[in-house]
């Protein structure tokens, strides 16, 4: 009997785990390029302290895309 691991369930694992860190990694790379900020700062996302400053850096900071728009009154 053979208990090892096969290669079809080693497919879904890291077709899984692929799925967990690309997916976020893709939507936080949108959100810095949007900001103004350079998208490679995404990947600090992969660090478990890292990613909870840049987090908090996101949402606090000045946003260099709004520098040059008034959107201050909207908020």
């Amino acid at each position: 009997m053979n208990s090892g691991v096969g290669v079809f369930e080693l497919l879904i694992l890291f077709g899984m785990f692929g799925g967990i860190l690309i997916i976020p990694m893709v939507c936080f790379w949108k959100i810095f390029e949007k900001a103004g900020y350079s998208p490679w700062l995404a990947l600090g996302f992969l660090l478990p302290v890292v990613n909870l400053a840049l987090l908090l850096f996101l949402a606090f900071s000045d946003w260099p895309a709004l520098k040059g728009n008034d959107r201050s009154a909207e908020f």
